[in-house]
């Protein structure tokens, strides 16, 4: 994992180096369009100041070198240390996310296992209609269906965290509730998609399993029909959901980012494509790489957590 980490440090600040020019040319191009002129005294000054005089692995190891020692860099457009602004937005994209993955789990397992203990029924049917509408239909759009129903039948305006009184306001009781009403939308937006692939995925899983001799058998000495389908096939059927458990890791930290822009959530998701939009190389570049570190913890953990759930995998 850590030589992994190496080379994914090295290709995510070449990929955010790719586009040509960089943030000081941007920001000296939206100066001319404003009226505005610098001399080759301020422009060199503001090079110094940015850190671009300096080659690009000379770039490279200086960002690397002060990570280590927990700085990520500044932020050219904000002006702020790149930790800062993480800080920010972190508590309410895990927040977001982690309500979103619950949403996701609790409501697809058990619908994919129903789905294929009772295969062909009218139930079986419908979530099936409805898992592929989920699939087909991209969160934005949901989001936006969603903010539109809200609005019209409940004349509640469900974009952003929070209602124009809280948005300043220091945290208390009465901000965490209205949050928390305003946290509706996104998750339901954010968890539909994965929800309607989840249920896909158990039940033609679960499907595979109950049709195999083992269950046959243990139907055939007269186990109860509900501790053989949770002792056995549903342990075994999950297993592709669980490997997938870690990868939900770079999501919380990201969120959703066309819903978050769509729903105006202050989530990180927007700060990684408004920093890469503008090029803004030592915050976009410390967001990519800790998503990439992200998704081989998350890896990690969900190997850890397919043995545990699976004693063949122990042993093999």
């Amino acid at each position: 994992m850590l030589i992994l980490l190496v080379f994914v440090s090295i290709l995510s600040f070449i990929i955010i180096q790719l586009p040509p020019g960089d943030y000081l040319t941007a920001y000296i191009a939206r100066l001319r369009l404003s009226g505005q002129e610098l001399d080759e005294a301020q422009i060199a000054s503001l090079t110094r100041q940015y850190g671009l005089d300096l080659s690009l692995y000379q770039q490279y190891f200086k960002w690397i070198w002060n990570i280590l020692h927990g700085n990520f860099g500044r932020s050219f457009q904000w002006n702020r240390p790149v930790r800062d602004l993480l800080a920010e937005r972190l508590p309410l994209t895990i927040a977001i996310s982690l309500f979103s993955v619950a949403f996701t789990y609790v409501i697809a397992i058990p619908i994919g296992i129903y789905s294929a203990t009772h295969q062909y029924s009218i139930f079986d049917y419908i979530f099936t209609v409805v898992g592929f509408i989920g699939l087909a239909v991209p969160n934005f759009l949901f989001a936006m269906i969603l903010v539109y129903l809200f609005y019209r039948f409940f004349g509640i305006s469900p974009l952003g965290l929070f209602s124009p009184t809280y948005v300043d306001a220091p945290w208390s009781w009465g901000k965490f509730v209205d949050m928390i009403n305003h946290m509706w939308v996104p998750i339901i937006a954010i968890g539909t998609a994965g929800t309607a692939g989840i249920i896909r995925v158990m039940r033609g899983c679960l499907l595979d399993e109950l049709n195999k001799p083992y269950v046959i058998t243990a139907r055939a000495k007269g186990i109860p029909e509900r501790k053989l389908l949770f002792k056995y096939p549903v342990r075994i059927a999950i297993n592709p959901i669980v490997s997938t458990i870690g990868w939900t890791l770079p999501g919380i930290f990201s969120g959703e980012t066309i819903t978050a822009i769509t729903l105006m959530l202050p989530t990180i998701g927007p700060l990684l494509l408004e920093a890469l939009m503008t090029q803004d190389m030592y915050l976009a570049g410390s967001i990519v790489l800790i998503l990439s570190s992200l998704t081989l913890v998350g890896t990690f953990i969900s190997d850890i957590l397919l043995a545990v759930i699976d004693p063949r995998i122990r042993y093999m």
